[in-house]
Order: structure tokens, then C-alpha cells, then sequence
């Protein structure tokens, strides 16, 4: 399938995808976790685990993106069986929006139930801090509003209904509980909670635009997760999702900051553990 094709896989293709992974492994997870930029050190906490690349996986894409390993790791976390990507997938790599959430109806065959999302972010609301993590309550998907839907095309009733319903996306009780948890890890002077913005990249954003999507209520943007959200919501999955702020979005004309990756990944590394211990903390209890 050329990456850079509107066509869609088939219920088989994901299947085939599931049965291969189902027979290399007997780990039966209920709760899949999508590794942001340079959050892939969650998967090496994984006890009893195994791992696959991406490349030998049937019908997956590859990560190309420096921060993503590309490798789908299964074991368990607080006794849970969980599946990890380290590493995701984006639409500005040249991928179709079908193989950018490709994992998440393969997540689904598998048995998932929950998937947890984290990604690194822009902050846009100015309240907010580099290194703050934030919960996603809500998100605006600019691509989606153009168009670039992951659930466009034939519906396969085998997955969901052919007009999901998306007001309830983040699940209100995980997004409590997480809360709950990170007050008593001590974490919650720098947790946020707010509304992730999904943009195509992967050029950073204009003045301009960081002052539209300000206005249109965005506290965070970024270039990914908003695709597996929707997929995962139409198969009827609890979602839960965490954006880590790794740098402030320009703003203002004149201002000497300028947005890069490399800041993303320092910042990154910073919070890291704070991050995984609220997110093995969390399904402690889910």
C-alpha cells in the first residue's frame, strides 16, 4: 500500500495483523499505550515483556520520526496486561490517515478495552508551564474539520456505527481517578487539565495561527493523537490522554523563541518519569 494512498485496509488486513501478533505472544492485553515523543521509556517497564518491530509485524507502518523506537512491546504494568507502541505514526510523514491509526483497530482484535494516548505538546494557554502535564479533556481536530477524518469512507459495522459520537471522547471517571492519583504522588502543582489541538505539521505554527487556535480554545497543540482517539471511540474504547508541555507556542511577533524538536525532547526527558509513574500509578487502580 503506497504511503501516501487514501485507500483503506480491510477487516482482514487487521485481522491477519491481530492473529500474527496473537500467535507470538500470550499476553491477551486490555489496555494499549501510544508512546508520544520521546516517551518510549514506558514500554521498558514492562514486566515479562516482549517486543516486536514494527517491521515485522504484517501491514504495520514504520516510525520515521527521531523519538519514536518503532517497536510493539506486550507485558504487563500493575499486573495488567498492556500493549505499548513506542513510537506512533503521523499524517505528515506521508501516511494515509488509515495507516496512522492502523494500530488501534489491530488494538481492538486484540482484546484492548482502554488505550491510553501521550504525546508532546505546545502550550498555548498561558497559564501554563514548560514541563506541566496536562490532562486532555477535550481536543479540536483542524485536519478532521477539512476533511482528513480517519473514519472516512465505507463503515465496517464490525467496528462502530457510522456517526460515533465524540462529546464524551475522554473518559470523565479515568480523568477524575488520574487526578486523584496524581494529587497523592505529589504531582499535581504541575498537572493541567485543557484542550489538545490537533494540526497537520510538521512545520511549527505561525503567529497567526497560535493566536487562532488560542482563540478557538485550544491550551495545547500538537501533530498526532487525535486520529487514534476517534478510531479508538468508534470501537468503543475507554480513552484516557495526557499531554506533556515541552515548549511555549510563539505567540507574539518579535519574541526571540523558536519552537524545534530537540527542546521537545529535553523537556521530555525531564518529566519523563513523573509521567510514568502517574500513568503505572493510574492503572493501579483502573
Amino acid at each position: 500500500m503506497s504511503s501516501t494512498s487514501e485507500s483503506r485496509y480491510t477487516y482482514e488486513q487487521y485481522k491477519e495483523t491481530a492473529d500474527w501478533l496473537l500467535e507470538h505472544t500470550q499476553h491477551m492485553p486490555k489496555v494499549a499505550i501510544i508512546c508520544g515523543s520521546g516517551l518510549g521509556g514506558l514500554a521498558d517497564l514492562l514486566e515479562n515483556s516482549v517486543a516486536f518491530p514494527y517491521k515485522d509485524i504484517p501491514h504495520f507502518p514504520q516510525s520515521t520520526v527521531p523519538g519514536h523506537a518503532g517497536n510493539l512491546v506486550f507485558g504487563e504494568l500493575q499486573g495488567k496486561a498492556c500493549v505499548c507502541m513506542q513510537g506512533r505514526f503521523h499524517y505528515y510523514e506521508g501516511y494515509s490517515i488509515a495507516m496512522v491509526t492502523y494500530p488501534v483497530r489491530v488494538s481492538t482484535l486484540l482484546g484492548v478495552e482502554t488505550l491510553i494516548v501521550t504525546n508532546a505538546a505546545g502550550g498555548l494557554n498561558p497559564k501554563f508551564n514548560v514541563g506541566d502535564i496536562m490532562l486532555i479533556r477535550d481536543h479540536i481536530n483542524m485536519p478532521g474539520l477539512a476533511g482528513i477524518n480517519p473514519l472516512r469512507g465505507h463503515n465496517d459495522d464490525r467496528f462502530g456505527v457510522r456517526f460515533p459520537c465524540m462529546s464524551d471522547a475522554y473518559d470523565a471517571d479515568l480523568g477524575r481517578l488520574a487526578r486523584e492519583v496524581a494529587e497523592e504522588q505529589g504531582c499535581s502543582s504541575f498537572l493541567q487539565q485543557g484542550v489538545y489541538c490537533n494540526v497537520g505539521g510538521p512545520a511549527f505554527e505561525t503567529v497567526a495561527e497560535s493566536k487562532i487556535l488560542l482563540s478557538l480554545g485550544a491550551d495545547a497543540v500538537g501533530m498526532s493523537t487525535v486520529p487514534e482517539v476517534i478510531v479508538a471511540r468508534h470501537c468503543g474504547l475507554r480513552v484516557f490522554g495526557l499531554s506533556l508541555i515541552t515548549n511555549r507556542v510563539v505567540s507574539e511577533y518579535g519574541s526571540q523563541d523558536r519552537a524545534n524538536h530537540e527542546e521537545v525532547l529535553e523537556i521530555t526527558q525531564r518529566r519523563t518519569q513523573d509521567l510514568q509513574k502517574l500513568i503505572i500509578n493510574l492503572l493501579a487502580r483502573i
